[in-house]
């Protein structure tokens, strides 16, 4: 395969993942901060969805043709800048696994506060706390990492 058209494939993968983290995040955080137990239960559902149709298969693609961009340049693995991307691209899937975890949970949650016609539990919030410190730690590797990946430093 042509090196170039791994490099689009690899730079589209990478902005449908930081455009889906992103956008998932802001409508996250508008349903919870609305109060709203049935827009915050549907805005989960999607969120969730997108995270395994976008997000998963984006990191899946970032590593295959990272790692077939480094192959191919015949880049050292002990590079100074690929250690740090990698480091880095492990840090954030480390963050967004349980950042997954804790969508499906408040989803749950907010549905059966629908159900029983009562308000979220305190567990939501706490759900939801995490939730928010974790992708606060992940975006700005994210950029960090895009900087690597750019001036390869």
């Amino acid at each position: 395969m042509n090196y170039l058209i791994v490099k689009y494939i690899h730079i589209i993968s990478a902005t449908l993942l930081f455009g889906t983290g992103l956008g998932t995040a802001f409508h996250m955080l508008n349903a919870h901060l609305s109060g709203d137990v049935r827009a915050i239960a549907v805005v989960c559902r999607g969120v969730v969805r997108a995270d395994w149709i976008f997000t998963a298969s984006a990191v899946a693609i970032q590593f295959v043709t990272g790692a077939w961009m480094m192959i191919h340049s015949e880049i050292p693995m002990n590079t100074g800048w690929i250690v740090r991307a990698l480091m880095l691209y492990f840090f954030i899937g480390a963050c967004w696994l349980p950042v997954v975890w804790l969508q499906i949970k408040m989803h749950e949650l907010s549905e059966i506060a629908i159900a029983s016609e009562g308000p979220l539990p305190p567990r939501y919030y706490r759900y939801f706390h995490i939730w928010f410190v974790l992708g606060m730690m992940a975006f700005p590797s994210v950029l960090v990492l895009f900087y690597l990946m750019i001036f390869k430093p």
